[in-house]
């Protein structure tokens, strides 16, 4: 088996586990319908504040289902020993690293692109085109991609201690600041219509995206042979 076929494989498995088990799937629906919910209340009754928070709120949401998601990608495969097994396997670490990374990312992109259009709708907040909706994407999926980055990474590094639940946000939180900033503002650039500071933040969250997906693949091999 090479590297390609593994990252692929690891990435498989992950998606298939979690569609049969559906614990972290819960866990995150549970957490983002209640960010939605709660921020709404929080905001009050002003339809333009509760327009204009659509894009901040959206990536809340989104972050506190990437820790999650993240954090049991590992997790469930601790507990059976599968990870161990997989360090066995005649494949480079970085393409253990990948495969993870690239379940986080597909799952987390996907609960984006779903979670988009129902903060949208429940906040009030006008697209004002089709081609808006299409930028949104594309900040989800290159944010979701940066986050899983750094949260896939920090996972594996936190797996085996024993406050890892607590650990694992405090350590990530800081360094995914640029990224859920950049997100942030180029989902609130694609609703007012602004393209050209969309552009702009799009290529600086793809930018950072480069950065940290060649330091944390890099060190991925020291993380988890420790």
């Amino acid at each position: 088996m090479n590297d390609v076929q593994a990252v692929l494989a690891i990435a498989r498995k992950d998606l298939l586990q979690e569609l049969r088990s559906r614990a972290a799937t819960v866990a995150t629906l549970f957490f983002t319908a209640t960010t939605l919910l709660m921020m709404a209340f929080a905001l009050g009754r002003e339809q333009a504040v509760l327009a204009s928070a659509t894009p901040g709120v959206l990536w809340v949401a989104l972050v506190f289902a990437g820790v999650t998601a993240a954090a049991q990608s590992f997790q469930s495969d601790l507990e059976d020993g599968a990870f161990d097994q997989l360090m066995t396997y005649p494949v480079s670490r970085a393409a253990v690293y990948l495969g993870k990374l690239l379940a986080n990312w597909l799952y987390l992109a996907v609960l984006g692109l779903v979670l988009a259009p129902v903060a949208l709708t429940l906040y009030g907040a006008a697209l004002p085109g089709l081609g808006s909706y299409g930028l949104i994407a594309l900040a989800v999926a290159l944010g979701s991609f940066g986050f899983a980055i750094v949260a896939t990474f920090y996972a594996a590094l936190t797996a085996n201690l024993q406050a890892r639940e607590a650990l694992l946000p405090v350590l990530m939180f800081p360094i995914v600041v640029p990224i859920v900033l950049a997100a942030v503002r180029a989902t609130e650039g694609a609703l007012s219509g602004a393209l050209s500071p969309v552009g702009d933040w799009l290529l600086l969250l793809a930018g950072f995206d480069l950065v940290y997906f060649v330091v944390c693949g890099g060190l991925f091999h020291f993380v988890v042979d420790e």
